[in-house]
């Protein structure tokens, strides 16, 4: 069973979601963070998430990734 793309070390963007006041951090592919980017920002606010610059691999990956790389 594949886990989904593989990944190279560099290529993860940071994505920060804004939700009730909690700061999630996450890294992610390129890809699917700007999809999630969309659809997020489509149901809560312009301003409610955003990919932040610098490294992201100290945080976690962002939950269910590889449905927005399944499109």
């Amino acid at each position: 069973m594949s886990t989904g793309p593989a990944h190279r070390p560099g290529t993860d963007v940071h994505l920060s979601v804004f939700l009730h006041g909690l700061r999630l951090d996450y890294r992610a592919h390129p890809a699917a963070a700007q999809l999630f980017l969309c659809e997020w920002n489509a149901h809560h606010g312009a301003h409610s998430a955003a990919l932040l610059p610098g490294d992201a691999h100290e945080f976690p990956r962002l939950p269910c990734e590889r449905l927005y790389l399944a499109v």
